[in-house]
């Protein structure tokens, strides 16, 4: 249960992502850059076409973790203007 005294995990500011660390990270595959998803829980790497899932703040950079997106996803992620994260 949440409340404004203890906020679910993914409200948690301790659990975000500094948009620092997003910039130094990179697709374990093709060592090309990643993109945070609109609602920031995943790092998208567009060439690889994976979507990599952020728990509590820690991106989970394994193929295991990670999950394919379709070339319809990709394309409209391509697309997306960009946003200061």
């Amino acid at each position: 249960m949440t409340s404004p005294d203890n906020p679910s995990p993914d409200d948690n500011p301790r659990y975000r992502l500094d948009p620092r660390t997003i910039e130094m990270l990179v697709c374990p595959v093709t060592k090309t850059r990643l993109t945070l998803s609109a609602d920031s829980t995943e790092l998208i790497s567009i060439v690889a076409r994976y979507a990599f899932p952020i728990r509590k703040g820690v991106p989970l950079l394994v193929i295991d973790a990670a999950r394919r997106i379709d070339e319809e996803e990709a394309e409209a992620l391509r697309t997306r203007p960009a946003t200061d994260n």
